[in-house]
């Protein structure tokens, strides 16, 4: 075992620097843990040791939301870096991810470090400098049959937030007291990115400008190894791999051992030192869209390891057992892992290549071999988006009758495959993967786990699917058809059909251009096709003093590629006419959303980002701390985004909104934020409780000490998808069938509307995939899931499960548009 930490006293010192690369501390000017460096000076110093060391390259890869770049240093000899493209080729070409010959005399190991995903987990990027200048200096020889890549900030927006902060309100010196101004960060806090969500729960589901362009690099690279650098609480010491249970069933013995044979290396390091530790709890690997996870269903090792600190730790704070904590020590123990990691892939560069040629020939026979899924070409469009971006691959089927797990039933079924059902088959080197995202129910070794247990992408999009335990026969891919509409200034207007995203953007589009827009609340015939409801009317009697109207229209449905019918007439072939009162004007929305102090800055996130970079439509942002100063008169729709309103509405707060509410304001309350009007006068919404036996109040609590965590889990759900009811007769669900599927991400639970209107609901719970205690789906029992409650002349609408969770569940916001625009318009 190579000593370590001599060299990181050298950093600390700023002893000369070799060769022309200088030390962090030279550069900087300040040792490793004085100071926190802003992402500018982490990205000038990569830069700098890259132009004066022939073992760096550096690279961009793109920018965040707010410009900042993102980039990844390649560390490895001359020589590698020399030969690098065909390094990576060959190992592209061992796990058949590429076509060609492996030379199995160019294998080395490649490994992926991951620097400060979560904004105010700041020591880690300190950590990426330190190792970077390691590895080309007192541990270069470890680069001798290692490419190491290191991304020294995932997320540069949340880091430079957290920072900046720091910086500014620091003490000098740094004031240790945790009740210090330094140790408690502002609203929303440095973690998340510019739209305030959770780059580590985003590796999958792509919604996210960073992740994007990240993907691109990882698919090119696929490492062997991918460490994600965290921190956590101040009080946890040290966490690294193994991970802890439940193991999704697709990882490998290997890839178990290997992360302990990771661990036992770091925990010689740690315990030469006298530094604690812990593994094997807490961080398991289950949900796909972590930064140790996903890349751990790619083949790789994929780890989480975390630092004691996090946001509250600063340059330095007192843990509750009395202890220091400095930014140097998290700095040191990151640079340990981090080195220890490559050390150990140098010694194993055999066993890593042929194990890692294994994972990916998917010799293991699944229980299903293709997935067939079928519904709004809108959907399919949205999962072929997203399969692109992970490089898996998809084709169109055979004309056939397939066998399989129908998805809706939860039974074995037979049904016709046309050239328009889409075929994702797991016999492909990324076939793991997919049977993770498709697979219509995760398999638990544990029910204790650290995230959601359901994800299945069938029901996230909203599609009919089959999972069949044979190949399902494929025809060439159709190509998506460009649609090229008309003008027809002759016609009574234009009609589009409404059931997607798509169709929400065409109508935020439309309103953007002051283009008045109905809808109809009832079936209707025109030309002689059938229009559901939702669907869109745009009249010329509507827009006589629109310029360009016929032009503006059409050009607008063409670059969204939405089909539109020309109507000769108002008159109805059969159902309401254009003018009937059935057919109702949309409102151009006057929206305001509430953040701040008491806010979840994850949700608030969600739904920001819903409105600038998913339907495309303007909103206004009002902070908690000036809430009741507002004149709500200006809006038309408040949304309460999950969080705790007790201080926020105050008495006289909420007698204002209410009143608001009473002369048509629509307040939309989602998740928690519903809660908070549960057992109020005024309102009907009422929390469901299971009445327990009368003499339980009296029994003693008798469960063991070490039983009481999981006896708790009775009464918890984490993430599961459940079925729910749906009356879509009502404009809230304008565009479903009379079932959805719903992601419930806690076992909050509400009575049904006695008088409002119970959109979505559940009568006897049905639990398609993911965990829910047993007590907890008892009490779900004849609950409300979406609803209105009218009060005067307005609306509140309750969305007791969050529809815009992380931007992953798609079929859940066409919900959330139809909230805004059609129900009680």
């Amino acid at each position: 075992m190579k000593k370590l930490f001599p060299l990181f006293t050298f950093l600390l010192l700023s002893l000369p620097f070799l060769n022309a690369q200088q030390s962090p501390a030279d550069f900087l000017g300040y040792e490793a843990g004085e100071e926190f460096s802003r992402h500018a000076d982490v990205v000038e110093y990569f830069e700098h040791v890259a132009e004066n060391s022939p073992l760096v390259q550096y690279h961009t890869y793109g920018e965040t939301y707010e410009r900042r770049t993102l980039t990844y240093a390649i560390v490895s000899s001359e020589e590698n870096l020399q030969n690098l493209e065909n390094i990576r080729r060959n190992h592209l070409n061992n796990a058949g991810l590429l076509d060609g010959q492996n030379n199995a005399d160019n294998q080395k190991a490649i490994v992926w470090l991951s620097y400060n995903v979560h904004g105010n987990e700041a020591s880690s990027t300190e950590a990426a400098m330190a190792t970077l200048y390691s590895l080309i200096t007192e541990n270069r020889d470890l680069l001798e049959n290692t490419v190491v890549i290191i991304d020294p900030s995932v997320n540069p927006d949340g880091r430079d937030r957290y920072v900046n902060w720091y910086n500014q309100v620091e003490a000098t010196p740094f004031n240790t007291a945790q009740s210090a101004t330094e140790h408690h960060e502002p609203w929303p806090g440095g973690r998340p990115n510019h739209y305030l969500f959770d780059l580590n729960r985003d590796w999958a589901w792509a919604t996210q400008k960073e992740t994007r362009q990240r993907l691109k690099i990882y698919n090119q690279w696929m490492p062997h190894i991918h460490v994600d650098f965290h921190e956590q609480g101040i009080n946890e010491p040290y966490y690294f791999a193994p991970a802890a249970e439940p193991f999704h069933e697709v990882i490998t013995p290997f890839q178990r051992e290997f992360q302990t044979k990771i661990g036992k290396n770091n925990a010689e390091y740690f315990d030469e030192e006298g530094w604690l530790f812990f593994t094997k709890e807490s961080f398991d690997l289950l949900y796909p869209s972590y930064g140790d996870t996903y890349p751990t269903y790619l083949g790789a090792i994929g780890m989480t390891f975390e630092q004691a600190g996090h946001g509250r730790a600063g340059l330095g704070i007192e843990t509750d057992e009395g202890e220091i904590l400095t930014l140097k020590d998290r700095i040191i123990h990151h640079f340990t892992t981090g080195i220890s990691t490559v050390e150990v892939a140098s010694q194993n560069i055999e066993d890593l290549n042929n194990e890692f040629k294994k994972f990916f020939s998917n010799n293991e026979e699944f229980e299903y071999q293709s997935y067939a899924l079928r519904g709004n070409p809108d959907k399919i469009v949205a999962v072929k988006q997203l399969l692109d971006q992970h490089e898996i691959t998809y084709s169109n089927a055979a004309n056939q009758r397939i066998k399989g797990y129908d998805y809706s039933s939860k039974m074995s079924t037979t049904s016709n495959a046309t050239e328009e059902t889409l075929v994702v088959s797991s016999n492909q080197p990324k076939g793991k993967m997919v049977k993770v995202l498709f697979e219509p129910a995760t398999k638990l070794a544990d029910s204790l786990t650290y995230d959601i247990t359901a994800w299945s992408l069938p029901y996230a999009y909203g599609l009919e699917a089959i999972a069949s335990p044979r190949s399902i026969s494929t025809a060439n891919n159709i190509t998506e058809k460009e649609i090229e509409n008309v003008a027809n200034p002759s016609g009574a207007g234009y009609i589009s059909k409404w059931n997607s995203m798509q169709d929400a953007r065409f109508l935020a589009a439309l309103l953007k251009e002051d283009i008045r827009v109905r809808f109809s609340e009832i079936p209707f015939e025109s030309e002689g096709q059938q229009f559901d409801r939702g669907s869109l009317i745009i009249t010329k009697s509507d827009n006589r003093n629109t310029e360009n109207f016929d032009e503006k229209v059409v050009e607008i449905a063409n670059r969204l590629n939405r089909q539109l019918l020309t109507a000769k007439s108002s008159f109805a072939g059969s159902g309401p006419d254009f003018g009937s009162p059935d057919v109702k004007l949309v409102n151009p929305q006057r929206i305001a959303v509430l953040k701040g102090d008491d806010i979840s800055s994850l949700n608030y996130g969600e739904i920001w980002h819903f409105f600038e970079q998913d339907l495309n439509y303007p909103i206004t942002r009002i902070d908690t701390d000036y809430f009741q100063r507002i004149d709500l008169s200006q809006f038309d729709v408040l949304v309460m985004p999950e969080g705790y309103y007790e201080d926020v509405f105050t008495e006289a707060v909420l007698e204002d909104v209410t009143d608001w509410v009473r002369h048509g304001g629509k307040l939309i309350a989602i998740g928690e934020a519903a809660g908070y009007f549960s057992g109020r006068d005024d309102f009907q919404l009422e929390e469901n409780k299971v009445e327990k036996p009368a003499d339980s109040a009296k029994t003693g609590n008798l469960i063991p000490y070490n039983q009481r965590e999981r006896e708790s889990i009775k009464d918890l759900i984490t993430g599961s998808i459940i079925k729910t009811k749906v009356d879509n007769t009502h404009p809230m669900a304008f565009g479903y069938k009379e079932s959805y599927f719903s992601l419930k991400l806690n076992s909050d639970s509400y009575s049904l509307l006695k008088e409002g209107y119970n959109v979505a609901y559940i009568q006897d719970p049905e639990i398609v995939s993911g965990f829910a205690g047993g007590e907890a789906q008892k009490n779900l029992k004849n609950s409300v899931v979406f609803g209105e409650e009218r009060l005067g002349s307005g609306s509140i609408i309750y969305l007791v499960d969050n529809p815009l969770f992380r931007s992953f569940w798609e079929n859940g916001k066409l919900f959330f548009v139809n909230s805004l625009f059609f129900v009680n318009n």
